[in-house]
């Protein structure tokens, strides 16, 4: 077994720890002979990086050990590079493979490698188990001989280039977005790029729409302002009252590396991302017309599943991990896809997920409808029955995991739950199904926490499940 793996969202592990240039070319080499293999080598390969402390430096790593291995790599030169600017970059210029140098949303001590397929898709567990069992084979002895030319000779040689893709990425979305809609709106919009790369993106897009746009926390700073750079209703608190200080429409956060949102809406009250999806799915059926399923994984809110029975449609469940909604979307022709941690995809652009995009769908939402966000989520959930979810995320000690999953994948036992079950479900980690509600225990895949989440038609019943499961489970 290697001694690095990837998890959800690709390989993140702390910087000086695991996060180091021996680990970083590690894993480029075992990628740079999965493409030999492959006979894909001669396509190349495009890297790209966001603000974290060694990303930019890392990503000279990899392009170095790709020339080495006689690879071409095509580095995104931006001071700004957005994951789904590099994923856009994959699919849209032919690339087999590429790899965005980011933590996403993992605090500031934290960076990783993300992969991605051809297509601008997330690197699904066949191809990350196989970059893993070739890193095993070249651990050890074998590292010494990982080839690689300095970044100086690589540019020389044509075997390092830089490249600047961001005005297609722009364009693409402009191409996809009412954008006369959302000029004659004359919206006014805050921007929190939470000391991220989205700034330079949204900026564009937004002032090209003619809103008025007020940006904060975007200078760089690769500790993210002593906080996580994750879009939630505890980080996004400064941007919630330049919300309502200042009179804007909405409030737009994204997270590190810009493939997630978070909003505030129109009274400066975060919109969870639950609601996001709940929103989108009911403008782009309702509003502009489209047909087709959507896709969340097994911890999202099941009220899309009654929205979509609604429009006579079907809602999928997929493991957690935007691979599985990627999929799922491609094999159902879904128009949405998401999860309830911020990220999600719509048909036609990326198959990984996009908060530039999503973004500006949220906006041209408000233009065409002609409401608040407020005001739209009140019609949806006036059709149904209540749903409240409640979250927790909790700690554990590394000798509690073994045991914790044998209680619950194993064994598959359940607490006493004050609710009646009426099923089980262990696609990804353990989901107990009630009549009007669930709840689901499960490790997350990128850090050392248990997440349990239920979702019940109200807030009391919600909390007590949640603390029956913790616990029954020690924690």
């Amino acid at each position: 077994m290697a001694r690095i793996a990837f998890g959800t969202g690709g390989w993140r592990a702390i910087i000086g720890d695991e996060f180091v240039r021996q680990n970083v070319r590690l894993l480029t080499s075992a990628l740079a002979r999965k493409m030999l293999e492959e006979g894909v080598a001669d396509e190349g390969i495009v890297i790209g990086y966001d603000r974290r402390f060694l990303s930019d430096v890392a990503a000279q790593w990899a392009a170095q050990v790709f020339a080495g291995h006689g690879i071409k790599a095509s580095v995104i030169k931006l001071k700004q590079a957005p994951t789904p600017l590099i994923m856009w970059t994959v699919e849209h210029h032919g690339f087999p493979y590429g790899m965005a140098i980011t933590a996403s949303h993992n605090p500031a001590l934290y960076n990783g490698i993300k992969v991605f397929t051809r297509g601008g898709k997330d690197a699904d567990k066949p191809v990350t188990d196989d970059i893993e069992r070739r890193m095993a084979d070249i651990e050890g002895a074998a590292e010494a001989d990982i080839p690689e030319l300095t970044y100086e000779e690589g540019l020389a040689q044509g075997l390092i280039e830089e490249i600047n893709t961001f005005n297609g990425y722009i364009d693409s979305i402009m191409g996809m977005v009412d954008m006369d809609a959302i000029r004659n709106a004359r919206l006014k919009v805050a921007l929190d790029p939470m000391f991220g790369v989205s700034r330079t993106s949204l900026q564009t897009l937004l002032l090209t729409a003619r809103c008025e746009v007020d940006v904060i926390n975007d200078r760089h700073d690769t500790l993210f302002g002593g906080r996580l750079p994750s879009p939630t209703s505890h980080t996004l608190y400064s941007l919630s009252r330049f919300v309502t200080e200042n009179g804007c429409d909405i409030g737009i956060a994204t997270d590190g590396d810009a493939d997630r949102i978070g909003i505030i809406d129109d009274r400066g009250q975060f919109v969870h991302p639950n609601q996001l999806l709940v929103m989108l799915y009911y403008y782009l059926v309702k509003y502009k017309g489209w047909e087709g399923p959507v896709v969340r994984n097994v911890a999202t809110t099941s009220l899309l599943d009654d929205v979509a029975e609604r429009f006579g449609q079907v809602c999928h469940e997929v493991p957690v991990g935007f691979k599985w909604i990627s999929s799922k979307m491609l094999e159902t022709n879904a128009i949405l896809g998401g999860e309830s941690s911020g990220g999600l995809t719509v048909r036609g652009h990326i198959s990984g997920k996009d908060g530039i995009y999503a973004a500006m769908l949220l906006v041209e939402m408000l233009a065409v409808s002609g409401k608040k966000m407020s005001e739209l989520y009140d019609e949806i959930t006036g059709q149904f029955p209540p749903h409240y979810m409640a979250e927790t995320d909790f700690k554990f000690r590394p000798e509690q995991k073994p045991e914790i999953l044998k209680i619950l994948m194993e064994e598959r036992r359940l607490p006493e739950f004050s609710e009646e079950v009426t099923g089980t479900n262990y696609m990804d980690g353990c989901k107990v199904y009630f009549a009007d509600g669930w709840i689901i225990a499960r490790f997350s895949g990128t850090e050392p926490l248990l997440r349990i989440f239920c979702e019940m038609p109200d807030r009391e019943r919600a909390e007590r499940t949640c603390e029956e499961f913790r616990q029954f489970l020690g924690l």
